[in-house]
């Protein structure tokens, strides 16, 4: 398979450093540092699945296809306002789309989840062109009284259309299960037959766990994906790594060895937007023009599971 198109969509409202602090014992001093995230973008009177709409329909114009073209779409999502149906039939509903359509969440690394599975229907001759969107809004997440997790996170939507080809040259996907180290809480509809209800739990983290994983999962798969495609770290042009935190982002890039120019970043006002990061990453880089036709593209993502995955793939729009 290949990328033929890319869109995003992030909301219209930027919440500063100097914003939270105004409700929050913290201070930009505080959180830039610890973080590299300046800003991000929360959602306030939009709704999650306009966004994604809007990234689909961007990837889509992009592409030259319109959604009669799509066999196969994919959707990435930890939370939405929904319980059921999943977020990919109401994005479906919004934009047009009638063909299968299925909701993964494999939280921050989703992205490559979705490419490895489109893959899978690619090569067994299923499909001809396929629709990924990771749409998420991680700040519905976080107590925003708890200045170590929603100081992290913003929303957004990342979308990509793939087609046949022979663009993706490696994917490696991975699970170390955790499910402690990130989680969430919420409790369900009471029924007669509970004793006990569970409160619900915001977004917890154990950060130092989740950066050494990070870290050694991404620099691992990195060298195994450049290694088994028959190339150097130095043959790879851009390095699209998950925007969690730009301590993680700097420790790989230091343990790869690999110059600071290659690393791609917008975490300084995006902040962590789940699954969305790399798209999002990857779709305002595209319209940059950072690009070029030929250039070996790394993804690598990590997050809640824990899982990791990453993906090596050669520009060819």
């Amino acid at each position: 398979m290949k990328i033929i198109g890319t869109g995003s969509a992030i909301p219209r409202k930027q919440v500063s450093n100097d914003d939270i602090a105004r409700f929050l014992d913290t201070s930009d001093e505080w959180i830039f540092p610890r973080t590299g995230i300046r800003s991000r973008h929360v959602i306030t009177d939009e709704r999650l699945e306009d966004l994604a709409s809007q990234a689909a329909q961007s990837a889509l114009q992009m592409a030259g296809l319109t959604v009669e073209d799509i066999d196969l779409f994919i959707c990435s999502n930890v939370v939405n306002e929904y319980m059921t149906p999943g977020l990919s039939s109401i994005i479906s509903a919004k934009t047009g789309l009638h063909c299968p359509c299925m909701d993964i969440n494999c939280a921050c690394p989703g992205f490559i989840y979705a490419m490895d599975i489109a893959d899978s229907y690619f090569a067994a001759g299923k499909v001809n062109n396929v629709l990924v969107v990771c749409a998420e809004e991680p700040s519905k997440m976080t107590s925003w009284q708890d200045r170590s997790t929603c100081v992290l996170f913003g929303d957004g939507a990342g979308a990509a259309v793939l087609t046949l080809g022979d663009g993706l040259r490696g994917i490696k996907l991975y699970s170390e299960p955790s499910p402690d180290k990130i989680w969430e809480y919420r409790n369900l509809m009471p029924t007669p037959y509970v004793v006990k209800q569970e409160e619900d739990v915001p977004l917890q983290m154990k950060g130092r766990e989740v950066f050494r994983f990070a870290v050694s999962t991404s620099v691992r798969d990195i060298r195994k994906l450049v290694e088994d495609a028959g190339l150097r770290l130095e043959d790879v042009d851009h390095f699209m790594i998950h925007q969690a935190n730009m301590r993680i982002v700097d420790a790989i890039r230091s343990e790869l060895n690999v110059d600071e120019s290659k690393f791609h970043t917008n975490i300084y006002d995006h902040g962590n937007s789940s699954s969305a990061s790399c798209p999002i990453l990857l779709d305002e880089c595209n319209r940059a023009g950072c690009f070029k036709k030929g250039d070996i593209l790394v993804f690598s993502a990590f997050g809640a599971g824990l899982l990791s995955g990453a993906a090596l793939l050669e520009w060819q729009i």
